[in-house]
């Protein structure tokens, strides 16, 4: 848009020059065309600049992050370094426990350990977990592998005609069978 009164500035200052010439009808359809955004104090064109959205929508989002996200955690830990404090070391009473938050000494380490991060205990038993699952794959694979190698050495191979069976029903036709036999009377 702004490219289209631009190109009509010359034909406007024609006409504000030569406006003898020109009848008013004329003189008026051509002023008519150009722009007078700011009154008259010799802008008679838009500057045509890069848009700052994107900035200005960042500088939106970063003020919006710090008011709800960064001033209330600044408060809080303000707040828990004024009036709580550092834990103090003093004796275990006999027969309890310590927790495993309760060695951290800050209060918002504390808070984290507590109801964010697992214990110790917990990441340990989840790593031997981790290692007798993959080794009970290990384990699998390896008689797998056994299990084809004797098979090649034998050639022995399940065949189209193989169906693996499931002993109970095995149990189930054998009692049938020979429930069938005691009634013959072979």
């Amino acid at each position: 848009m702004v490219g289209w009164s631009r190109l009509l500035l010359p034909a406007a200052q024609f006409a504000k020059n030569h406006a003898v010439l020109l009848t008013p009808t004329t003189r008026n359809a051509l002023q008519q065309q150009l722009r007078q955004m700011s009154g008259d104090h010799g802008h008679h064109h838009m500057t045509v600049k890069p848009s700052r959205f994107q900035w200005d929508k960042f500088k939106d989002l970063m003020h919006f992050y710090v008011m709800i996200g960064i001033l209330p955690i600044t408060a809080l830990v303000l707040y828990s370094n004024i009036f709580v404090g550092p834990s103090q070391l003093s004796e275990i009473p006999e027969g309890y426990e310590p927790k495993h938050w309760e060695y951290e000494k800050h209060p918002v380490s504390r808070f984290i350990a507590r109801y964010m991060l697992n214990s110790q205990q917990q990441e340990y038993e989840k790593a031997c977990h981790n290692l007798f699952e993959e080794n009970e794959k290990a384990q699998i694979r390896l008689l797998e592998e056994n299990i084809r190698r004797k098979m090649s050495e034998r050639n022995d191979y399940q065949a189209y005609y193989y169906r693996p069976t499931v002993a109970k029903y095995h149990r189930v036709s054998k009692e049938a069978a020979d429930e069938l036999e005691a009634l013959r009377g072979d």
